[in-house]
């Protein structure tokens, strides 16, 4: 569909320019007609004055042209035109255009995301707080060359991030040329995840892998000596090294877990799940545990569905860990209690709280704060023979840190313990 330009006011036809101009013309007639009866002015005056107001009330003048005004801006200023702001804005990293004097020109989506401080027109070095970003644009900027920095970023969650300022010259209104200041941000935290993860893995997995490695290496030793005639012995180290075998498997099954959870910990989730069919599965897997142990489950659960952003996978391995710790750890109690209330963070925020609480005897004050940490056990010895591997809690706490919720210990000696995941609430879709 073609849409026509507006006409020019010289293009109009006589007839519009006089119809807009009629109160002006009647105006003028009336009052040289009535200061031709006063006799101030001679009817030839009179009519040669109400002549020279109709010409200028109908001959189209032409003082302020829009479009020449805003040629005039663009040559005041190019690099505000909106072909740098649109390659600025397709930048897929986020970017920020600067000018000598370090203020905001233009920045992309990505870059108000990354720092929501920034602001056109207001210099960068205010919202920018970083020691590291500070003296590289300060340096790039005296010296108009490139720089580099590398800076973490500890908010939501530690990230490392690459800063590349890159000078851009831009033609001036006068024929000249001047530089602007390009900053691009690069995430580094999957490579440093990736190292950090291989070298975590290494230190863990030959710390923790010892012990049961040479337990089998003790009873394979016996088996082939002493006890290899002895059908006895021989069943019974078997079934220890069945169970230093599943110890293993197990431990490098929540090593590996743990590795990725940390390698994704600074993207959250942004899938929406209920939460209450993934508590209900949990719970009915671990039924058999729950009557060997003669452990009492109780669940109290909502009707309506109760939605957050998260990882099905990771939020079926979050409350496994707490459930199956309290069947273990608290069973001495003979019940577990689930249950999900919605509830308002200490900001004001509404978060969804799962807690699952146990009658057992309970954890000592001194052991909470460092129950998260990896592999730390309140008791070495009852830890590996209920099957653990010290690293549950450690992971219940990434996936609580990836979905941006938190992880509340409440005990006191020989009453129990409750253990709650706090999520934040999902956001309603926005009604468009």
């Amino acid at each position: 569909m073609a849409i026509d330009a507006p006409s020019s006011p010289a293009a109009q036809p006589w007839s519009d320019r006089l119809r807009h101009s009629t109160i002006i013309l009647i105006a003028a007639a009336l009052a040289l007609s009535v200061v031709v009866s006063l006799g101030e002015l001679s009817a030839l005056h009179a009519i040669a004055v109400f002549l020279c107001i109709a010409a200028a009330a109908l001959i189209p003048w032409r003082l302020h042209d829009p479009a020449a005004s805003r040629d005039d801006v663009r040559r005041i200023n190019p690099v505000e035109s909106a072909a740098v702001a649109a390659v600025v804005a397709g930048m897929p990293d986020p970017a920020v255009l600067l000018d000598r004097a370090g203020r905001v020109i233009h920045l992309n989506a990505a870059a108000a995301q990354l720092a929501p401080a920034l602001r056109r027109n207001e210099l960068a070095q205010f919202a920018l707080r970083s020691p590291e970003i500070i003296t590289a644009l300060r340096e790039s900027i005296a010296t108009t060359e490139p720089r580099r920095a590398t800076y973490l970023d500890h908010v939501p969650v530690d990230r490392w991030m690459e800063l590349i300022i890159t000078p851009v010259p831009v033609p001036t209104s006068f024929g000249g040329a001047d530089k602007c200041m390009l900053m691009t941000f690069h995430d580094q935290t999957p490579l440093r995840r990736v190292e950090e993860m291989r070298a975590d893995f290494v230190a863990n997995a030959s710390h923790e892998l010892r012990t049961p490695l040479a337990a089998l290496s003790g009873f394979i030793d016996t088996l082939q000596g002493q006890a290899k005639d002895d059908p006895k012995a021989r069943e019974r180290f078997l079934g220890i090294m069945h169970n230093q075998a599943t110890r293993m498997a197990r431990l490098i099954d929540d090593l590996l877990s743990l590795s990725r959870v940390e390698l994704s910990a600074h993207v959250r989730p942004d899938t929406l799940v209920d939460l209450l069919p993934i508590i209900r599965q949990v719970a009915d897997g671990l039924e058999p545990l729950a009557r060997e142990r003669q452990v009492e489950v109780e669940i109290h659960l909502p009707e309506p569905p109760v939605m957050i952003a998260g990882d099905r996978e990771e939020l079926l391995r979050l409350f496994e860990n707490l459930i199956e710790n309290a069947l273990k750890y608290g069973a001495s109690g003979g019940r577990v209690i689930v249950s999900l209330t919605p509830s308002a963070a200490a900001d004001g925020t509404q978060e969804i709280r799962v807690m699952v609480r146990d009658f057992g005897p309970g954890i000592a004050p001194e052991h909470l704060p460092r129950l998260t940490e990896r592999f730390y056990r309140v008791d070495v010895g009852d830890s590996r023979s209920q099957g653990g591997t010290g690293l549950g809690l450690s992971l219940v706490k990434h996936i609580l840190n990836r979905h941006r919720g938190r992880l509340l210990i409440e005990s006191v000696p020989r009453q129990g313990a409750t253990f709650t995941a706090c999520f934040p609430q999902a956001k309603p879709p926005v009604q468009i």
